[in-house]
């Protein structure tokens, strides 16, 4: 198997008396594609914002695309991390376009404020195209409805070409429509022939795990209550277990559903 994108081993992170990860392991090797699931306060945001460099680990390991947290720039090397989140809507100015907020990811701004090259125009230009919104290209960010946001989000964020990409709950907000129009745009990512970012889609809802992704973390309580390839992780045993509930996972021709036993 080739060298992970992503290794973090043995992962604590305590602030206070409070310990927010315990002794958490995961891999990200190219090709794979991952779902990470937990309830609130389980520890999602807590891992990602260590992989970003935000959260400095208690103990244990971080190291991406080969290198050690702690021994190198992380600043400068979490530009090869992509990360698409409603969290970032509000660091858009209102009057910025669709292409000027693209071209911000190629140098890793927000409110972008570099002079724009021709080759710059090009390459986003083809990445709206490529996600079916080369239309607005010249409208302010304002007047994008939510699953247009999202969409400039991820041509924004494949702009700096990263090596893995972090779906942070991407259809938060979004009606029934636009999320199945925004699902149907991250299996194209995974299923189109350029060999594309590594996915990390982080969700609260099974029915958004679309047919591309291969692996799962499941996180409860700061600890790892399974990882591996997703049909072994993502089990309703498994899901009990992190959500302290019974809880039924089918698998449809149509998706993944989860119900309450009671429930039919």
């Amino acid at each position: 198997m080739p060298s992970p994108l992503l290794r973090v081993t043995h992962l604590t992170l305590q602030r206070g008396q409070t310990t927010l990860l315990r002794d958490v392991d995961w891999a990200i090797h190219p090709g794979q594609h991952w779902v990470i699931m937990g309830p609130n306060g389980c520890g999602k945001t807590s891992l990602l914002r260590s992989v970003f460099g935000l959260l400095t680990p208690t103990s244990g390991d971080l190291e991406l695309l080969g290198e050690v947290y702690g021994e190198t720039d992380w600043r400068e090397l979490r530009r090869r991390l992509g990360l698409v989140s409603s969290a970032l809507h509000v660091h858009i100015p209102p009057g910025e376009t669709a292409l000027e907020t693209v071209i911000s990811g190629r140098y890793d701004q927000l409110d972008l404020w570099t002079r724009i090259t021709p080759a710059d125009t090009r390459a986003a230009t083809a990445l709206l195209r490529r996600l079916r919104i080369g239309a607005l290209a010249q409208r302010p960010w304002m007047v994008l409805s939510q699953g247009e946001r999202q969409r400039v989000l991820i041509a924004r964020a494949l702009a700096a070409r990263p090596k893995i990409l972090v779906l942070d709950e991407p259809c938060a907000g979004l009606d029934p429509v636009a999320r199945a129009d925004f699902l149907d745009t991250i299996q194209e990512m995974i299923n189109s022939p350029r060999q594309g970012p590594a996915l990390v889609l982080v969700t609260h809802h099974i029915e958004e795990i679309t047919p591309g992704f291969t692996h799962g973390l499941i996180l409860a309580r700061g600890r790892t209550v399974a990882q591996g390839p997703l049909r072994e992780t993502l089990t309703s045993s498994n899901l009990s277990t992190a959500f302290a509930r019974p809880l039924q996972l089918r698998l449809h021709q149509s998706g993944w559903r989860l119900s309450l036993p009671d429930s039919g």
